[in-house]
């Protein structure tokens, strides 16, 4: 199975922390202690700016999460359709083409699903095999594509789209001022990233998915999810995660790379998703792996925050037009997410 390409899509309103710092003091004036940290919290989150589907005044006008949600099902079509027509046309493929299409998102909901939707916009073929997937988080963009090798390595003349939408920004709340939803105001962003997956007798450039590892850690439910009200999602988000990255990611992808003869020493690039700083931080001093190793992260972090499960084919997309690995190089892709767990794809280009 290869990689034939992937590309993103991103609304067109960009906004910096400042000017998000700026509308948050406006809306959370009735909580001085939270206004008060606010530049402090939103400041430590490495994000400079961040992409947004409604200008800032809107999301006041939204008090329900039916209201919410109709925002979210019109964005996410007309993104994921942008990022499915560039991914297919970079693979040099048309819509009749693809086989199934794997979709992921935790920020909205939709019966029919949002891959349902984009069959009709797109011209799929009716005989087209669809997978839904939600709950995952951040985790989602890693296992939706090892989701779809799995399907190609039993279809080997197939083609995969893999699709993941976040609008994160339609998650936020502004009767929730816990520490946990103000540092999310400052951290995750809008956006949408789709990858095409192909089976082994379709020629493509991209690289090869050699194998992939799912990691389910036990009892840690708590660590990362939604809580999910009439209002619509709560984050979940425990200061645990960066120890949870720390102590697992290093030692369980040693067990992964052990089976394939492999070590990190081996592993010539990464594509790990970004989290936050300190999550970021923990995964690189768990992998052993300096700042330029894990730049395109960084630099992911800073430039549009953390998009959930599109962060890390957003990382991908990057890796593949700016450092495209050479015949024979090898790479490591990574994420966590809910559950709490972990995905790994070992790549060879």
């Amino acid at each position: 199975m290869k990689i034939a390409s992937v590309a993103s899509a991103f609304p067109e309103r960009v906004h910096n922390q400042r000017e998000v710092v700026e509308r948050l003091t406006r809306i959370w004036s009735a909580h001085p202690s939270v206004v008060s940290r606010l530049p402090a919290l939103l400041g430590a989150c490495g994000v400079e700016t961040r992409r947004f589907v409604l200008p800032l005044e809107a999301y006041e006008t939204l008090e329900t999460f039916g209201q919410f949600n109709d925002v979210w099902i019109a964005n996410a079509l007309e993104l994921g359709e942008r990022a499915v027509r560039t991914a297919l046309s970079r693979a040099g493929l048309e819509p009749r083409d693809v086989d199934a299409i794997v979709f992921t998102t935790v920020t909205g909901i939709a019966s029919p699903s949002i891959d349902a939707r984009l069959c009709n916009r797109l011209g799929f073929r009716s005989d087209i095999k669809r997978m839904p997937l939600f709950g995952l988080g951040c985790v989602a963009g890693a296992s939706a594509l090892s989701r779809a090798a799995d399907f190609a390595r039993g279809a080997p003349d197939s083609v995969v789209v893999v699709l993941s939408v976040e609008l994160c920004s339609l998650t936020w709340q502004k009767h929730d001022t816990s520490l946990a939803h103000v540092i999310s105001s400052g951290l995750f962003g809008d956006g949408a990233a789709c990858a095409i997956v192909v089976g082994e007798r379709r020629a493509a450039r991209g690289p090869r998915i050699v194998d992939t590892r799912s990691v389910f850690y036990p009892d840690t439910e708590d660590v990362m999810g939604w809580r999910i009200s009439e209002r619509g999602f709560s984050i979940v988000l425990s200061p645990a995660v960066p120890a949870v990255a720390r102590e697992r990611l290093g030692p369980d992808a040693d067990v992964f790379l052990a089976e394939h003869s492999l070590s990190r020493a081996d592993i010539d690039f990464w594509v790990c998703h970004p989290g936050g700083p300190k999550v970021l931080a923990a995964a690189g001093d768990s992998l052993g792996l300096d700042h330029e190793q894990l730049a395109l992260a960084w630099d992911s972090l800073r430039t549009v925050g953390n998009l959930s499960s599109a962060s890390v084919l957003l990382i991908l997309e990057r890796t593949l037009l700016e450092r495209p690995p050479a015949p024979g190089q090898r790479g490591l892709m990574l994420a966590m997410g809910p559950g709490f767990c972990a995905e790994y794809l070992l790549l060879e280009g």
